[in-house]
């Protein structure tokens, strides 16, 4: 298992001790207590597991290894379920129900499939925008809660923009998971949803306090709600976040190196879909640049084979996790096997490590492609 093809890149602004007054306007405990209450009470809530690794943390040399497996969210296969529906719900509880509501975003796939649930649920209509690499199985996915599906040409922050713009042109609501100027209330609602799931896992930990969390990138709504609730609950000593990203679409590792937001050009072209963002979410960035510890970016081939790993069984339990789901994962492999990043990081036989498994196979096809023949180990 040698996974050490990476750029890797500590965090020259990370911040010791408690959370940020200045961080509060986007995660506060009451807020995100709030986005709890609701969720919690949604037909078909429940939590999802969290999963130990057992044989990969002896491998690895670390105490322990713990993956949240979001394959199950309320039946539409990852993490997304949470966000875009809360903030669907948040925006016609805003608005009254008085007058009939268009919402729309743009998405990878599984973000559009949340926003599309959410709409169904509450009687909104769902317009969808996603870019001309989504796969056709994903579209679908998002259609069958009634969506209006519009494929744009270019890449997923073309598509933001596309759907951006016709929002404004038809008097739609954009509930968007990233943030750009003059639009950050609603990502902020998305963001609080998303640490719904961290709340879980650290009830789930009965106790136990990660000291370490590897997880995925994107616009950084994700790395940041972890980032924050971990943060919050950590009573001044907060673990250790390293953010991973693909190599081709490393927005967040960049704006570390230039030390405030960037954008990263190029097709953005990777297998892990809901990763493939060249713009940082703009209300994401503040709490990454001064919460995360490093950043890291990994080649399609580690992500592969940490998908092999979970379905075979090999690191202690047999998962069904996603392209972009197993970002966390490749990355904590890549940085325990590195002697400097595993030293920079301070990982080693008392670490317990939280990673979020955030889909399962949201697309068939391609994850049967990559993990068909895997033998399962019993």
């Amino acid at each position: 298992m040698s996974f050490t093809a990476n750029d890797f890149l500590l965090n020259a602004r990370h911040l010791q001790g408690a959370y940020p007054e200045s961080l509060r306007a986007t995660f506060s405990p009451e807020a995100i207590a709030a986005a709890r209450q609701a969720i919690t009470a949604w037909e078909g809530y429940a939590p999802t597991p969290l999963v130990d690794l057992p044989a990969l943390a002896e491998r690895l040399d670390l105490g322990r290894i713990c993956i949240k497996d979001e394959s199950g969210r309320f039946g539409l296969g990852s993490f997304k379920a949470l966000g875009g529906a809360y903030a669907v719900a948040r925006v016609m509880a805003m608005q009254g129900g008085a007058e009939p509501l268009t919402v729309c975003c743009a998405t990878d796939g599984n973000h559009g499939r949340s926003v599309a649930w959410g709409a169904q649920k509450l009687g909104a209509k769902a317009v969808i925008f996603i870019h001309e690499t989504v796969s056709q199985a994903r579209a679908e996915a998002i259609a069958r809660y009634g969506a209006e599906v519009i494929r744009t040409p270019g890449t997923y922050d073309d598509s933001v923009r596309e759907a951006d713009r016709q929002a404004r042109a038809n008097g739609w609501t954009v509930v968007s998971d990233t943030s750009y100027p003059g639009y950050d209330a609603i990502p902020r609602d998305v963001m609080q949803g998303y640490a719904v799931m961290v709340a879980e896992a650290l009830d789930q930990l009965q106790g136990t306090r990660p000291t370490h969390a590897f997880v995925q990138g994107g616009v950084g709504g994700l790395a940041a709600a972890v980032t924050a609730e971990l943060w919050l609950a950590a009573e001044g000593a907060p673990p250790a976040i390293a953010v991973v990203e693909p190599e081709t679409a490393a927005c967040l590792l960049e704006s570390a190196r230039a030390g405030k937001p960037v954008t990263v050009g190029g097709d953005l072209e990777t297998i892990m879909a809901g990763l493939a963002c060249g713009e940082p979410s703009l209300i994401a960035w503040p709490v990454l640049d001064q919460g995360a510890r490093a950043f890291l970016s990994i080649p399609d081939t580690l992500a592969e084979e940490a998908m092999r790993l979970l379905a075979s069984g090999q690191a202690g339990a047999h998962l069904t996790i996603g392209e972009s789901g197993v970002a966390g994962l490749a990355g904590l492999i890549c940085a325990a096997q590195d002697p400097q990043q595993r030293a920079a990081l301070g990982l080693g036989p008392d670490s317990v490590v939280l990673l979020i498994g955030s889909e399962g196979d949201t697309d068939p096809e391609a994850y049967a492609r990559i993990v068909g023949g895997v033998e399962a180990v019993e």
